[in-house]
């Protein structure tokens, strides 16, 4: 009988690490996670609760080297998935020390506990499409070969985790891939993130238990997919022969503003009358230009393609955040 696959995740209690492991399991592997330390467990497996006794979590931090070494060397995993990271944009203004720690170093971390205990794995990296800050190509689009040049602490920490990789794979010859992901949503989304915000806000207009709903700058505009269709391309980029960079976007840019009245207009709100613009949600340097993917290397190699489009992730997240509510 045929051994099943290995996979050790961490950040495995975050949006895309739920959505991973519920994917991986349906393939039969057998999945290992890492959970971070603190002093509340309460709500640290909520996202994985309904798989709660499928998977084997172990309580760590990717920011202490030696656990990460230990982990690797005992459970020899096939796959790493290395999704933990502050990943708040407007967070690592605040925190960027933590952020670096966490998104930069953390990454080296995983790194080097493959490199010296389990060279034979193959790891996927969770970069972001926030290290190109406001470059983009000729045809407005950002890709593999667009420059590089972050406007935040939280893109420069991913920039130094990508180079790494890259770094890594030339010079020890490791099977390593990052995923150069877009914006990718879905109701498992934390509820500072704007498309959460935007959606559980204005159902508590709509229900009369507050006035408004307070964002920043709505003229930001992204490029925006669900989770589901994001994790399937991190597993497919370790199926192949080698390791290697993917954009994955959908190719399609939506502001805030446009993210605001599509939410209002199914919840029959008026957009005047109930969304305020507030100067606490601006951050210090913002991406100023139209952000939108070119994922053709992943479509062609990979055999991806996003199966939600913008109103098929926005009706998920309302049906979701109706029932939670």
């Amino acid at each position: 009988m045929k051994e099943s696959k290995k996979a050790l995740i961490t950040g495995i209690s975050g949006q895309d690490g739920s959505y991973l492991a519920e994917l991986l399991l349906g393939k039969g592997y057998d999945v290992v996670g890492v959970v971070r330390i603190s002093s509340m467990p309460e709500n640290h497996t909520t996202r994985i609760e309904h798989i709660r006794n499928e998977v084997r979590l172990v309580y760590g931090d990717v920011t202490d080297g030696a656990f990460m070494l230990s982990l690797v060397m005992r459970e020899q995993p096939s796959e790493i998935y290395n999704l933990a990271a502050q990943s708040h944009v407007g967070v690592s203004f605040d925190a960027p020390e933590h952020t670096a720690q966490a998104t930069g170093i953390g990454a080296l971390n995983v790194y080097e506990a493959m490199r010296l205990g389990c060279p034979t794995a193959r790891l996927y990296q969770a970069s972001t499409s926030e290290m190109f800050g406001n470059n983009k190509d000729y045809d407005g689009l950002q890709r593999e070969s667009t420059p590089m040049h972050p406007v935040s602490p939280y893109g420069c920490a991913k920039l130094f985790a990508h180079n790494l990789l890259v770094n890594y794979r030339s010079a020890y010859g490791l099977h390593m891939s990052s995923g150069i992901l877009f914006n990718h949503e879905s109701p498992r989304r934390g509820t500072n993130f704007v498309t959460a915000k935007v959606v559980r806000e204005s159902i508590r207009v709509k229900r009369g238990q507050v006035d408004a709903v307070y964002l920043g700058n709505l003229d930001a505009h992204r490029d925006w997919g669900h989770a589901r269709d994001y994790v399937w391309a991190m597993w497919r980029m370790l199926q192949q022969p080698e390791g290697d960079d993917y954009v994955v976007g959908t190719g399609v840019t939506h502001s805030v503003r446009e993210l605001v009245e599509a939410v209002f207009g199914r919840l029959g709100l008026d957009v005047e009358k109930h969304c305020r613009m507030d100067e606490r949600y601006y951050r210090a340097e913002e991406i100023k230009i139209k952000i939108c993917g070119d994922s053709t290397k992943a479509r062609e190699i990979l055999g991806w393609s996003p199966r939600y489009d913008f109103d098929a992730l926005i009706d998920d997240i309302i049906e979701h955040w109706e029932a939670k509510l």
